[in-house]
């Protein structure tokens, strides 16, 4: 008979003892696993719904140029050497290293023309993009196809325009087919039409004035996004749009630091819970440590005993806990998912982490306990008998 042999006579001989230390471990283990697979799956959720938020990448032309306009008011600028985007060039956005985490890119030409009488800003836009870059927009009417356009709210009410009207722009006739409600930004003061009409109309074929990008940056920095974009467009200048990607990255990051913080509390009640049982267990066994002591047994064949036992009962918590973590994170997840659905993934670093956890605080809270049965005076034990 090896330690090992004795370790598992004295579990099955000790099963209510080794139930609560497993039930200790195992639920730890198990918190940790739904925290983390819950945080997983919600984090995923929110960083597809934040996506949904607009661009968090721009754009624009290469330029001497100082912006001098603050909360819509322009006092004008000064541009030496200002060129337009090549709409061909940005297939390049789409092979930069980084380009799987691409979720849109919206090209936009602007140019100044004439309504009834009014200088207005004509923005061409790529509407299927424009979906995912702007999914405020909303068109009292219907969005613009070929030969119509829809103005922005104040754009609307200065030039008199409805759903179903015409408005004459650049010498040619164009029908409103919508109004975009009010967004509180530059958008209500232009006119809107896709992208290849108003390219046309302001003379500008093959060209685009910025370019909105929309990049799901969970896995990846955006500053590297950026730098890729700028390499890939040598004629152009991309910025992240800061306010919107740290917004997004402190929500994520305030989620997984929240569900490791609980988790590694739970770990901890879970390893004091290991400690004092198995406390409770050498000054139980004095006389059977005593025993083994008379018979022969060095202190550490004495230690490892205990630790065979702790790192027994600790595998099958990390093992169990996994699966009901995973379990209990399946039926919680409706509770915190806006969708009400979802499904957590099975995930073998989950699983591989929970293992180690689960070995790592059963082996450390059982060391003070074996070290105390190691230490045992084997006289002094079998006088417990």
């Amino acid at each position: 008979m090896n330690l090992t042999d004795i370790a598992l006579l004295n579990l099955r001989r000790k099963k209510a003892k080794a139930a609560f230390v497993l039930a200790g471990l195992l639920t730890g283990v198990a918190t940790m696993v739904a925290l983390m697979g819950l945080g997983s799956a919600l984090t995923h959720e929110i960083n597809h719904k934040l996506e949904k938020y607009g661009a968090n990448i721009l754009i624009t032309p290469k330029s001497d140029q100082l912006n001098m306009s603050y909360g819509g008011l322009s006092l004008g600028g000064l541009s030496f050497d200002a060129k337009e985007i090549y709409q061909a060039d940005l297939a390049a956005i789409r092979k930069i290293k980084n380009s799987a985490n691409v979720a849109a890119v919206g090209p936009m030409v602007l140019g100044r023309t004439e309504a009834a009488g009014r200088p207005v800003l004509l923005a061409g836009v790529d509407f299927s993009e424009a979906s995912i870059l702007k999914p405020w927009w909303k068109f009292a009417g219907k969005e613009p196809l070929d030969g119509q356009v829809a103005p922005g709210a104040e754009a609307a009410r200065l030039l008199g325009l409805s759903p179903g009207g015409r408005v004459s722009l650049g010498g040619r006739e164009f029908t409103v087919s919508g109004v975009l409600e009010p967004t509180g930004s530059q958008d209500d003061h232009l006119l809107f039409m896709p992208l290849a009409p108003a390219q046309q109309l302001l003379g500008k074929p093959g060209l685009v004035s910025l370019v909105e990008v929309a990049a799901l940056c969970k896995d990846c920095p955006i500053e590297a996004m950026v730098t890729q974009i700028n390499q890939a467009l040598p004629g152009a200048k991309a910025v992240a749009i800061q306010s919107v990607v740290k917004g997004r990255m402190e929500a994520l990051a305030h989620f997984k630091r929240f569900a490791l913080g609980v988790s590694l509390l739970v770990a901890l009640l879970g390893g004091l819970v290991v400690l004092v049982t198995m406390m409770g267990s050498v000054k139980e066994r004095t006389g059977e440590i005593g025993i083994f002591r008379a018979i022969g047994f060095r202190s550490g064949q004495v230690m490892r005993v205990v630790l065979t036992e702790a790192l027994l009962l600790s595998a099958a918590a990390g093992l169990l806990g996994y699966l009901a973590g995973h379990l209990a994170g399946e039926l919680a997840l409706p509770l915190f998912s806006q969708d009400g659905g979802g499904h957590l993934a099975w995930d073998p670093s989950l699983a591989g982490a929970a293992l180690a956890l689960a070995l790592i605080c059963g082996s450390a809270a059982s060391l003070y306990p074996a070290w105390m049965a190691s230490r045992l005076d084997p006289a002094q034990a079998l006088r417990t008998l």
